[in-house]
């Protein structure tokens, strides 16, 4: 006999998907950096621009422009400032030259 769970009456996959966005996006603010390698890993990873922004050129001419989609991530803010973090603890805390991730 195979057993179907009961779905609560006031659940909504979207209030679900809302739950899960703010979860994660509040566990990525919460991530410290306090490791050099994690670090440099994280700036190399995570690159200082959107690299899909593109101008498409055909004999010379703009023919279209891709527009930069880091921008509609919906994490994009917390991962840029995860980067940051990453570069501040490699300047403050262990006394790196950071202009090598810029």
């Amino acid at each position: 006999m195979l057993l179907i769970p009961q779905i609560p009456r006031n659940f909504s996959l979207r209030s679900w998907g809302d739950r899960l966005y703010q979860v994660s996006k509040s566990r990525l603010d919460q991530i410290e950096i306090q490791n050099r390698k994690v670090a440099r890993l994280l700036c190399q990873l995570i690159p200082a621009q959107c690299p899909f922004e593109r101008d498409l050129i055909l004999f010379g001419r703009i023919i279209a422009h891709i527009p930069p989609l880091c921008k509609l991530n919906p994490f994009y803010e917390e991962i840029m400032m995860l980067r940051f973090k990453a570069l501040q603890f490699l300047a403050d805390v262990c006394r790196e030259d950071v202009t090598i991730y810029c």
